[in-house]
């Protein structure tokens, strides 16, 4: 009995610390974080629901074809003709359950110009040659597509190694290049739209978009979809943005010929990452960079994305920012690297006061003659609960949003629906990321060194200065697939493989025609 009373001193001595100035200012700051969100989210709902009404006001106008472009007489052939080469780019590692549709998403684009797919491996025993080998056999008599292996990188990351070897081998007329990562599912019009503004605006130095996470189930799942949920804000901005994913990027082909402003050398010399990279040297030359509302993509997570994967990936985003190209970026990187921190934690503080408060509200029921708990805990627990329904609030709505305007863009595919989100696992993930995220960040800060996928690299004054392979049967083997996708990144040379690629790419095909977990 005196131990439980000795526990509730304590807890109501902890409440009591809890309505400090300081603490209270604390809480109230919490409200204020959730409150932004919000804000964010509803901005970014509006830039993307008036592209939803665009698109439904074409089809009332009887333009059904609005999903690929707002005027109809620009599919008529003589505009079609006009259209400049593009070379889309897509650097490659491992064969994943999502990647058949994906790639067939990227390679069956209904853009009208001349179009070239590039897929880059970095040796013909990565699963994702023979896949992508078997895809390409199946459409050759439609595409323009081939498979460049890239060898293995020795001055940069392996995906920007690829990237460039990609535009090395590019036809001679493209007048844009397209890069694209192998977990994009892109819409039929999204080459089209993404030309099409580059025609517009010729001053756009890069375009980008951003992925809508379709979650699996797992927590690690949802933990991925917080995180990117925030990072979408500064993408639905319809137009100008500071933001760069390497996910999708299209730019100048002639600005790769030229290494303009050093972006080939960049990359090459030492990048790590290649849109913190690009996105430097384009706020360095002050150069623009935009976002149209249409480029929001689904990306179906690896249903059994576990944990422990989540974290190497947040690992590997936090890394980031331990890269740079000058002074100038590594403090823009030092900025960034503060705040998230502190408003990460920020956000997570008032949630473990609420839970003291509310524990000594409970407790304070065996104590009746005694005020053990100040009513200003509870008010704020109030204010906390409040701030934090809105926040989902908007969140689901700007969910809602995108996921309507990736159905409206994609019209040929199964309808991915909202109703397979579990809002209170979103809850627990906003918890989870938050407090993690600095622990990432900092453990990135000090190792100066990550392990993306069965390679470790490690940085020296923001740049690649060591790159140890894992294999099989060595000492760095410690996994066989990615984090994310759940890919198979290794191949056995000489030794077949336990299912046959043929049954693998019958199942595929299966799955791809019957509705998923998100589609329901």
């Amino acid at each position: 009995m005196l131990m439980v009373e000795d526990f509730d001193s304590l807890l109501f001595s902890i409440a009591k610390a809890c309505t400090s100035t300081f603490a209270v200012f604390i809480q109230i700051q919490g409200c204020f974080i959730c409150l932004f969100l919000a804000l964010g989210w509803a901005l970014a709902s509006y830039v993307r629901n008036r592209e939803v009404r665009r698109l439904k006001d074409n089809m009332k106008a009887g333009n059904f074809f609005g999903f690929l472009c707002q005027d109809i007489s620009e599919l008529e052939h003589s505009m079609q003709i006009k259209l400049p080469r593009v070379s889309v780019v897509m650097p490659l590692k491992g064969f994943g359950e999502h990647n058949l549709q994906n790639w067939r998403s990227q390679i069956t684009s209904l853009y009208g110009g001349p179009l070239e797919f590039l897929f880059v491996v970095e040796s013909t025993e990565d699963p994702a040659y023979r896949a992508v080998s078997r895809l390409i056999s199946e459409f050759k008599d439609n595409v323009d597509a081939k498979i460049i292996v890239a060898g293995l990188s020795t001055t940069c990351s392996q995906k920007i190694h690829n990237q460039l070897a990609g535009v090395e081998k590019m036809h001679r007329d493209s007048k844009y290049v397209l890069f694209l990562d192998d977990d994009v599912r892109l819409h039929p019009g999204t080459v089209g739209a993404l030309t099409a503004e580059m025609i517009k605006t010729p001053e756009i130095f890069i375009q980008t978009g951003y992925p809508l996470d379709l979650p699996s189930g797992s927590l690690g799942s949802y933990c991925i979809y917080e995180y990117h949920m925030p990072c979408s804000m500064g993408f639905a901005t319809g137009g100008r943005t500071f933001f760069l994913w390497g996910g999708c990027m299209m730019m100048h082909a002639d600005d790769f010929r030229n290494d303009l402003y050093g972006v080939v050398s960049g990359l090459r010399d030492g990048g790590y990452s290649d849109d913190m990279t690009l996105a430097a040297i384009a706020g360095a030359n002050k150069r623009l960079i935009t976002s149209p509302p249409v480029a929001v993509f689904p990306h179906p997570l690896a249903s059994d994305l576990t944990f422990s994967r989540y974290w190497n990936y947040l690992r590997k985003q936090t890394f980031v920012l331990e890269s740079y190209m000058t002074k100038v970026n590594w403090f823009m990187n030092r900025a960034l690297f503060t705040v998230h921190c502190y408003l990460s934690w920020g956000f997570v503080a008032p949630f473990f006061m609420a839970t003291v408060h509310i524990a000594a509200a409970l407790r304070s029921s065996a104590y009746p003659y005694e005020k053990t708990v100040s009513s200003t805990g509870l008010k704020l627990v109030g204010c906390l609960a409040v701030s934090v329904l809105i926040e989902l609030l908007s969140m689901w709505n700007l969910t809602k949003v995108e996921l309507q305007l990736c159905n409206m863009l994609s019209p040929e595919e199964p309808p991915v629906s909202l109703d397979s989100y579990n809002w209170i696992l979103i809850f627990i993930a906003l918890l989870v990321d938050n407090f993690l995220y600095p622990l990432s960040a900092f453990k990135s800060h000090f190792s100066q060194c990550i392990n993306w996928s069965g390679v470790r690299y490690c940085l020296k004054d923001g740049k690649i200065d060591k790159i140890e392979r894992s294999n099989q049967s060595g000492p760095l083997a410690t996994k066989t697939y990615s984090d994310l996708g759940g890919k198979h990144l290794f191949g056995k040379k000489g030794v077949p493989p336990k299912l046959s690629f043929l049954s693998s790419l019958a199942r595929n095909i299966a799955q791809w025609h019957q509705p998923k977990k998100f589609d329901s």
